[in-house]
């Protein structure tokens, strides 16, 4: 028959993986040979070129990551195992960022570039992955046991893909053709004696000349660490400005009404004291206030349960079918601590009826609600099903492949959330009250409020008593759950055929060609109670909506010279793809290839590429919601700009009182640059979105010198520039550009309420197509596999991404300076390291193995927020920037990570392997503008010395 193998006809088969074919294949190949005299069965497919072609080297570069490198590894997740590649940018919600909100919470992503990632395109076996509405891929949808490689193609490929391949595709291969059962234990734990992790999973499968089928399960629980447990994190500032948590430190509770009390300050009850006597109350102080970390998680904890399907069978020697499922239920928990509630920013007070009030006036009280820590467990299930037909035919002594295809994916998704107070019934509980026969009612004689059960907010947290929040009736009736739904589904429809048009001297001409219709559609429903804003919870409106699309491709391959002096190879690669959508109209982008080797040893290749990025479900149709951003007022006589700079202090003086300070969460100032807001901002979406449109150049070198046998070596150049970038402006920026860059268009979106002091109160935000990402940089590869001793086989692998720049600019307006972010830690941006790499090196004698792997990230800075004026941390006061102008910032140093494996193959066909991770339990530095993360700390770097143990038994 004339099939290639099936791992070639459903996979895009990465450089390197040619020897791996099975014998299925071989016999395919023998047949085929023995009827017609010619064969191209040893043609595959590369990721990023729809062509087969029988050299492995590629115009464009692809990083290969087999099962056996994965296995070598320590991580349990697809989005570990791609988030430690030195191309790969910082976590886009990670773990470590308890904060964070949204449909995409409890998800798992890739971003290449640091470009985000929605402009990662990530496909299974070649074909799209479902997304949210936002444009996110879940790599926790994908379980471990079902990969057997994964390609990462770091070029610009809308011609070849579509839409999202901007920054580059992850492509990962499932396992097929598999044989016998393997089944797989994994157990870890941090040092700490936390986080513990524990995999189980199962595959099987069984071939025959006719077919084959892969059945699999997997299941995985990764438990959550909490702050507390982390000095780094155990006090929002880091280990050198530790919060107090002795006294009433785990809840407070506050009298706020100005005028009235002495001093006109804050006053807090003494410990079990009776709190209807004034004079049993103190004023607030450090020692009242509550240490939010404390209830915090460090890392969320994940669960997922998989299973998983596929098979092919030849109808004849000519036509295959073939088809695969799989469904993932993944269940994400966060925790944050409770609500720091105000009665003044609801209009709350207590009543100076109720039973609780010491004064004979209504007061407004402050009180974290320790006793409820807020909680989101986010679930999602993922059903993906694809069904196809394929085949071959000759056709003038050439081999042509064609397919059909079709992809349904749907996410379906809840969000529950409790620890949140409902203001209705706040205001109810803290209204008039009475207590009757030692019983407390709400309402007054005659008039009880039924169902409603009253609140003393001025008793701290353990404090019993009437109106004590540790009673389980009281925070059933302020504390109502919610449950926020979404929806979004994908299908795809594909047809394809590639071949050899005609023989050229130099080898054929090769051609691609193929038509897909898909249809996405997101819905994104909070909870009503959410929508009506009634809640301590950020409000939001519903998200929905959809499109639809036509395209069509075309490739050519057109080899030029071969088998010359300086021309041993010298091709050619041109794509096109044409789109149409129903919400923009259409575009047309196109990738051009060279690939040159003027001698065996040495490949030379460059491409360019234009690229796109259709606006998603949310972009256009997203509801309108509220968020608490984190940012800096540039206005803060502590750490703000108008400290150093006159020309800022000049303008804030005419709208913020003499000694402003920025208010943070709680109402209490801020602590440093980047405080959580004390408001709710509103952003929301834009239907007159249009597409981001983008180029990409890359050039670059791969040296195989044949007296080193198993040595190759990659060097690329990149480039990759958006415009119109789709951007949700940050409240950090817009200040900046107001009272900084002096931008009389920023200063009309800010609104500041003299009633709070100045306080920045709201923000006109919302996404637009404006200004542009620029990025460039440099890829080396380094892999050589040592001539085998006595003493065992070494392979040594060292891959390394080093960023000239990441520029930024936010809008097309004259004033508006260009951000640099390369070498920066942001609350905004994330990590954005200069240089990142990883070395890994691997021993093998007999049955014994080990792998060292080392992880390198460069160092950072950042502005600011101790000793501003020079000190330990604060070591170059006098930065200046073109965007931030004179800035004081601090740099932070360089970090490894070190992970160790040792493994052993058993008589009885099992193996058994014991590492760790991050082995001499490096700790990062104190990062206070908190990179990917809700903690002084960066996001992406590990929180401990991770042991683990797995065993992998084979029948």
């Amino acid at each position: 028959m004339n099939f290639r193998t099936p791992a070639v006809r459903l996979g895009l088969l990465p450089a390197g993986i040619a020897l791996a074919l099975s014998p299925s294949f071989a016999s395919a190949q023998d047949a085929t040979a023995g009827t017609s005299g010619t064969t191209n069965l040893d043609r595959i497919s590369v990721t990023g070129s729809r062509i087969r072609q029988a050299s492995m080297e590629t115009a464009q570069p692809v990083i290969a990551l087999q099962r056996s490198d994965i296995e070598k590894q320590g991580f349990t997740s697809v989005a570990d195992i791609v988030q430690n590649l030195a191309a790969t940018g910082s976590p886009a919600i990670s773990r470590a960022d308890a904060l964070s909100s949204g449909e995409e919470v409890g998800g798992q992503y890739v971003d290449l570039r640091n470009l985000g990632p929605q402009r990662t395109l990530v496909l299974l076996d070649g074909k799209r992955m479902g997304v949210s509405s936002g444009g996110y891929t879940d790599l926790a949808s994908i379980p471990t046991s079902i990969v057997e490689r994964v390609e990462v193609l770091t070029d610009g490929a809308s011609a070849i893909y579509g839409s999202d391949a901007i920054a580059g595709v992850v492509n990962i291969i499932t396992r097929k053709n598999f044989d016998g059962l393997e089944a797989s234990v994994y157990r870890g734990q941090y040092g700490q004696g936390d986080g513990d992790k524990e995999t189980y999973n199962f595959v099987y499968g069984m071939t025959s000349d006719r077919g084959s089928l892969t059945l699999g399960a997997e299941y995985s629980d990764e438990k959550p660490v909490y702050a507390k447990d982390r000095d780094f994190s155990a006090s929002p500032k880091g280990p050198n400005h530790p919060v107090p948590v002795n006294g009433n430190a785990n809840g407070w509770s506050a009298i706020t009404e100005k005028g009235v009390l002495v001093n006109n300050g804050n006053f807090v009850l003494n410990p079990g004291a009776d709190p209807t006597n004034i004079a049993n109350y103190h004023a607030l102080g450090d020692a009242d206030l509550s240490n939010p970390s404390q209830q915090m998680f460090l890392q969320t904890g994940i669960k997922r349960r998989s299973v998983f399907a596929n098979g092919q069978f030849d109808f004849t020697d000519n036509i295959r079918g073939t088809a695969n499922v799989l469904y993932t239920e993944r269940e994400a928990l966060q925790q944050i601590a409770g609500y720091p509630y105000r009665s003044s920013a609801f209009g709350t007070p207590m009543s100076k009826d109720s039973a609780f009030n010491p004064l004979d006036q209504d007061v407004n009280f402050m009180r974290r609600t320790w006793e409820m820590p807020r909680q989101t467990k986010s679930e999602l299930n993922t059903l993906r099903f694809s069904a196809g037909l394929e085949g071959s035919f000759q056709f003038a002594d050439k081999f042509w492949d064609w397919d059909v295809g079709y992809v349904y994916n749907r996410n379906k998704g809840v969000k529950t959330g409790t620890g949140n107070l409902f203001i209705p019934n706040v205001q109810n509980a803290v209204g008039p009250s009475f207590i009757q026969n030692g019983v407390a009612y709400c309402g007054t004689p005659g008039k009880v409020i039924q169902g409603c059960v009253p609140w003393n907010p001025l008793l701290g947290y353990g404090q019993g008593g009437p109106g004590s929040l540790s009673n389980p009736d009281l925070q059933k009736y302020l504390f109502l759950p919610t449950h926020d739904t979404s929806l979004t589904t994908s299908k795809v429809y594909s047809a394809n055929i590639s071949g050899s048009l005609f023989t050229l001297p130099a080898g054929d001409l090769s051609v691609a060609a193929g038509y897909e219709h898909r249809e996405e559609q997101a819905e994104y429903n909070p909870d009503a109670l959410l929508q009506s804003g009634l809640s301590t919870d950020l409000a939001g409106a519903s998200t929905a909506g959809g499109y639809k699309l036509n395209e069509f491709f075309l490739e050519l391959n057109v080899p030029i010279l071969a088998d010359l002096p300086f021309a041993k190879e010298l091709s050619v690669d041109m794509a096109g793809r044409y789109s149409d959508y129903n919400t923009f109209g259409s575009t047309f982008n196109s990738k051009f290839g060279l690939k040159w080797k003027p001698i065996d040893d040495l490949l030379v290749r460059a491409t360019y590429a234009t690229g796109f990025r259709a606006p998603t479900v949310a972009d256009l149709y997203g509801g309108t919601s509220q968020t608490f951003d984190k940012y800096t007022d540039p206005c803060d006589t502590s750490f703000g700009a108008a400290v150093s700079n006159p020309a800022v202090a000049a303008r804030c003086s005419a709208v913020v009182p003499a000694g402003f300070r920025q208010q943070a969460s709680g109402g209490v100032d801020a602590s440093g640059p980047g405080s959580q807001s004390n408001y709710a901002y509103l952003s929301g979406s834009n239907p007159n979105l249009q597409p981001e449109t983008s180029k990409t150049w890359t050039a670059g070198l791969v040296y195989s010198p044949n007296f080193v046998q198993g040595l190759d070596i990659s060097l690329d150049w990149w480039k990759i520039r958006i415009n119109n970038v789709i951007a949700a402006e940050s409240v950090t920026s817009i200040l900046n550009q107001c009272y900084i860059l002096n931008n009389p268009n920023a200063c009309a979106r800010i609104v500041r309420d003299p009633e709070e002091g100045g306080q920045v109160t709201d923000v006109t935000r919302t996404l637009i197509n404006g200004g542009y990402q620029e990025t460039a940089g440099y890829d080396l590869g380094v892999r050589y596999r040592l001539p085998e001793f006595s003493f065992g086989s070494f392979i040594i692998d060292w891959k390394t991404t080093y960023v000239d720049y990441l520029a930024f600019k936010r809008d097309n307006e004259v004033q508006t300076a260009v951000e640099q972010h390369t070498g920066w830690g942001t609350g905004d941006w994330g990590g954005n390291f200069r240089v990142r790499s990883n070395l890994n090196v691997d021993w093998s004698l007999g049955n014994f193995g080990v792998n060292w792997g080392v992880r390198y990230y460069s160092g950072l800075k950042e502005e600011c927020a101790y000793d501003r004026n020079g000190g330990p941390e604060c070591d170059d006061p006098g930065f200046f920037s073109s965007y931030t102008q004179a800035i004081p910032v601090r740099h932070t140093g360089s970090n490894t990570f070190h992970d160790l494996q040792v493994r052993y193959n058993t008589p009885w066909n099992a193996t058994i392997s014991a590492g760790a991770n991050n082995v001499f339990d490096h700790q990062g530095p104190t990062m206070y503008s908190e990179p990917n993360s809700s903690f002084s700390y960066y996001g992406g770097f590990d929180i401990g010395r991770f042991y683990y143990m797995k065993y992998t038994q084979r029948f």
